[in-house]
């Protein structure tokens, strides 16, 4: 029987083989086994599997050269071939995202000149479907890799970036312009550096501004997180206004949204002074606001996060001002 489930069971011999071996394997017995030394026709099987695994990736290298061969065709100067060209570069676009979530995909985008030609061609594209295909591009490539990023860096991504989540026309172009640029400057400190420099916090209020519900998300989303992450930003974005800013957003029309900002006035006010003395000021009203927001979240399972960030900002900011009103008092 354990003959039977080991050695002479057959493998497809191919990635999905040799994955479904390190899986049974890893979960055939709790035991250590005893060393065995490998068959010849296992050490056969084993070659074969990787060689494929290894020609998967070179085909892959190729569909990538294709697909830029694709985008850098220019136009063709009549409005029915350019709009039969610009459908083929979409195409082109949407495989090289779905290869580049593999890592090495991604790594030999970049070698093959791929991300230069987004940023220097395609963020801006006269067709929105172009510059936002773009934009998920850049996204997907420079998740969770520092190298991508510090290229993508270089080249000047991170401001095109910018000015897209901040003014472009298309809505959808704005949200993944966002989070292409969330991928550069979160956990990367040139990134946030670069950031700075180009009053990146005022284009995440702006953000949260717009009458796009999934860019006021992101934007707020992406502020809480950086001040998170990076508490010593917090004078920098109070001096700003930014206190005033997101208590006028407060009393926009409520959604869901609304939980960030609230978190980030949570934010604003730990271990900065300022940011607590401006969400005191009698002239914001907020002490009451916060209170009717409670009163109209109180008993909704959804907004049982936002309902506890509410509480805690008007016990950090009221319950303890009386408190420390009393003592003075005393």
């Amino acid at each position: 029987m354990a003959e039977e489930n080991g050695q002479s069971r057959r493998y497809p011999q191919n990635l999905q083989g040799l994955l479904q071996l390190a899986v049974d394997a890893g979960s055939a017995t709790e035991e250590p086994a005893p060393a065995e030394p490998m068959s010849e026709e296992r050490k056969a099987w084993l070659r074969e599997a990787l060689a494929d695994v290894a020609k998967g990736q070179m085909d892959e290298v190729e569909q990538m050269k294709t697909c830029l061969a694709v985008l850098n065709q220019e136009g063709k100067g009549e409005v029915e071939l350019d709009e039969d060209d610009d459908e083929a570069k979409e195409s082109a676009f949407e495989m090289l995202s779905e290869l580049c979530e593999n890592l090495d995909n991604a790594r030999d985008l970049m070698v093959l000149g791929g991300l230069e030609l987004c940023v220097s061609r395609y963020l801006s594209h006269s067709q929105s479907g172009l510059r936002w295909r773009a934009a998920e591009l850049i996204a997907s490539c420079a998740q969770n890799m520092p190298q991508l990023q510090t290229h993508l860096l270089g080249i000047g991504t991170l401001p095109k970036l910018l000015q897209l989540t901040d003014s472009d026309p298309h809505p959808t172009v704005r949200v993944k312009a966002l989070y292409a640029l969330s991928c550069l400057v979160r956990e990367q400190e040139a990134g946030l550096q670069a950031f700075l420099s180009h009053d990146g916090f005022s284009v995440l209020m702006r953000g949260m501004q717009s009458e796009n519900e999934k860019l006021r998300t992101k934007s707020a989303f992406l502020l809480l997180n950086l001040l998170t992450s990076h508490p010593e930003h917090k004078d920098t974005v109070v001096s700003m206004g930014m206190v005033q800013q997101l208590v006028s957003v407060l009393r926009t029309p409520h959604s869901q949204f609304h939980e960030h900002v609230v978190g980030t006035l949570c934010c604003l006010v730990e271990d900065c002074p300022q940011g607590l003395r401006d969400c005191r000021d009698p002239a914001l009203g907020l002490e009451e606001l916060l209170k009717q927001r409670s009163v109209e979240l109180r008993g909704k399972e959804e907004n049982e996060e936002e309902l506890e960030f509410c509480k805690h900002l008007r016990s950090m900011c009221f319950q303890r001002q009386q408190s420390d009103d009393n003592g003075m008092d005393r």
